[in-house]
């Protein structure tokens, strides 16, 4: 009869399985570790005990007391000092065996135990919660204790010493009483679990303990065990809402990996996946795959699949280099910027689409919101959503000026900073971003530099690894192919040409490529370095642009790493660093020449003018100080008349020069027909 009463009480039977060895060990090193929770893998309580476990999951208040009070009572044997130190201790269940999607969760897992997975998007400061209040009566100053469950206060009924039992009033002792850290946050589905033209679901999560507070930030991945609860919000003079709203009430947080190499392969996929990198025209293929549909445009794909592989990112003691590549597409109406977009956005393991025209640099970034209580709370934007995946943009060059500095710091050093409302945080942003933007003229204008055709500013357009311009131009044999393609499209309903590997496989691959690191071959090496010096030889010339510098470089190494890991190799051959210098020759040659001089100039991207244009404007200043000292006063006549005989420059450019010197504040008019320098 004893040993039945023993094997059916469920604190015995938990502390039973808390004597295994591994369990045994946990608890001796709480006492060292000065920790007040034990963690517990549900799969061991499964494995030992599938009752309590089944139990747990359907009653979780009932048993997680009883999982308390054994673990206790096991610390009193494994640690008998620190039990005396600590009053309690919470077990914290780690890892069900299903996940709860947010969009199924209701009103049938009420009062369960269960796991729910997605981003953190808004968290709140932590701030102490009372546990255990201590009150004292005015009249007798008796202190009394009592434990708080309900979302308020609660003071006692009576005073509790029989000689008063005054019904109050009673102070609130904040030094008596208990306190722990209390965080709420909010997790939203994750982008790649989204079903397309669907809202993203969320949910607020509680956190009580020192464990659970502030160990995540706006832009994790989590994984959170708790017990589902509904509470009904009051509204002010009505009464409480028939509508409950759902919570959770965490037991465990844990912090997943955000790489997307976490992607669960099976061992037929695998196999598939190592079958793929051996071929030796994988890179075609991968290319083949990539938005199918779409006619042409075998470079731009080419830059997409380096895009989506990625290349190393390295971390120093002084400086970080970004392995991630950014993209931008120029292009004329009508060229499938945006099919191409959206088709990243999906097949990427991590991925989300927005378009420029309803974006806001808090959408972006991250916001900073006021809540319901007065406090305020960090809610993350597209680019920290995307973390460790790839952010596209379309349209552009439609958003705001002021929105769209927001980007930069994201582009280059990968973090996003906020300091608003008190709230001085940076959350990660490691993404790779894929921009589109149509020109400023509605088409693209051969005979103007990049910078002239797209309302980008250069902060922008330099830190661009890889752009390319779409024009479209009428050309009868490729018209006719595009036609026949587009037309086949229609009557076929799907696409003319089979993609070599499927949506669902090319994304197990990105994901499975992201955990080899390549290193660059000797050959790869030289081969990079030569093209580099040869280019900056050909600068070193008096009077002669500057073709390349080391930010393309980095960018020809970045390509070289990601063209390495589509073939799934730890080395980087001579072939690599080929294909890298021709596409960022293809890059440079669409928007890196001086359409004056024809020569190759990377100070258009990177300062925005090339050098022939900034000679000409040198010359106009020049001139104009050396009649200043003459005149006081430069007459814009004698000037245009001097620049036309001395420097070969027509009225109109000097009209236009000129008039883009006043417009930076170099020169200023102090009267209708005269300048002088600033």
């Amino acid at each position: 009869m004893t040993e039945e009463t023993i094997t059916t009480d469920p604190q015995q039977r938990f502390q039973d399985f808390l004597k295994q060895e591994k369990y045994r060990k946990r608890i001796s090193q709480m006492a060292i570790s000065g920790v007040t929770s034990l963690i517990i893998d549900i799969e061991d309580l499964l494995a030992a005990d599938s009752d309590f476990a089944e139990n747990l999951v359907e009653n979780p208040d009932t048993y997680m007391k009883h999982a308390d009070n054994a673990a206790y009572a096991q610390l009193q044997i494994e640690a008998p000092e620190y039990a005396t130190e600590i009053e309690h201790i919470t077990v914290r269940f780690k890892g069900l065996p299903s996940v709860v999607p947010l969009r199924t969760l209701g009103s049938t897992h009420l009062g369960n135990l269960a796991m729910v997975e997605g981003i953190i998007v808004r968290s709140t400061p932590v701030n102490p919660m009372v546990m255990r209040a201590a009150f004292k009566c005015k009249r007798c100053e008796t202190i009394q204790y009592i434990e708080q469950t309900s979302p308020f206060l609660r003071a006692p009924f009576a005073c509790s010493d029989p000689a008063c039992r005054s019904k109050g009033p009673f102070d609130f002792i904040q030094e008596e009483s208990t306190f722990i850290d209390f965080q709420r946050v909010r997790i939203q589905e994750r982008p790649e679990d989204l079903p397309p033209g669907q809202l993203p679901r969320w949910l607020n999560i509680e956190l009580a303990g020192r464990d659970l507070a502030d160990i995540a930030r706006p832009g994790d991945h989590v994984a959170v065990v708790g017990v589902v609860r509904a509470i009904a919000p009051t509204l002010p003079g009505i009464g409480k809402s028939r509508v409950f709203r759902l919570h959770l009430d965490a037991n465990y947080i844990d912090v997943l990996s955000k790489e997307p190499e976490t992607a669960i392969v099976s061992p037929e996929e695998e196999k598939k996946i190592l079958e793929l990198a051996q071929d030796p025209w994988v890179h075609r293929k991968v290319i083949r795959s990539i938005a199918p549909s779409i006619y042409g445009y075998e470079h731009i794909k080419e830059a997409i699949m380096y895009l989506l592989f990625g290349a190393v990112p390295k971390q120093f003691p002084d400086i970080t280099i970004r392995g991630d590549m950014n993209v931008l597409l120029i292009g004329d109406p009508g060229t499938a910027k945006s099919q191409l977009l959206q088709y990243v956005a999906r097949i990427a393991p991590r991925g989300l689409y927005t378009s420029g025209r309803g974006t806001t640099a808090a959408g972006l970034t991250a916001a900073v919101l006021r809540e319901r209580g007065g406090g305020m709370s960090l809610e993350a934007g597209a680019l920290v959503l995307a973390d460790k995946g790839v952010a596209c943009i379309d349209e552009i060059d439609k958003m705001r000026p002021e929105d769209r500095v927001a980007i930069h710091e994201a582009m280059e050093q990968h973090t996003v900073s906020v300091a608003k409302g008190g709230i001085v945080a940076t959350l990660n942003a490691r993404t790779a971003v894929l921009a589109a933007a149509n020109p400023s003229l509605g088409r693209y204008d051969p005979y103007r530099t990049v910078v002239e055709n797209t309302p980008l500013p250069v902060t922008i357009l330099s830190r661009f690894d890889l752009i390319f311009v779409l024009r479209d131009v009428p050309e009868k044999e490729s018209d006719t192919k595009m036609t026949e393609h587009i037309l086949d499209l229609h009557r076929r309903g799907t696409a003319p040409a089979e993609s070599p590997i499927s949506p669902n496989l090319l994304r197990k691959y990105i994901s499975y490529t992201k955990n080899i690191k390549p290193q660059l071959t000797e050959e790869a090496l030289t081969r990079l370095k030569d093209f580099y010096l040869e280019m900056r030889a050909a600068s070193e010339t008096e009077g002669t642009p500057i073709a390349i510098t080391a930010r393309q470089l980095e960018s020809l190494v970045r390509v070289a790493e990601a063209r390495a890991r589509v073939a799934y190799r730890k080395e980087i051959l001579a072939e690599d660093a080929e294909a890298a210098i021709r596409i960022m020759g293809m890059s440079l040659k669409e928007v890196g020449i001086d359409v004056t001089s024809g020569k190759q100039d990377i100070d258009i991207i990177m300062t925005g003018r090339p050098k022939s244009v900034r000679d000409r404007l040198q010359v106009i200043l020049g001139n104009i100080i050396e009649m200043e000292k003459e005149t006081g006063m430069v007459e814009k006549s004698a000037l245009l008349q001097k620049l036309r005989s001395e420097n070969e420059i027509n009225a109109m450019e000097a009209e236009r020069l000129i008039g883009q010197l006043i417009k930076e504040g170099t020169i200023y008019s102090p009267r209708e027909g005269y300048l002088k320098k600033t």
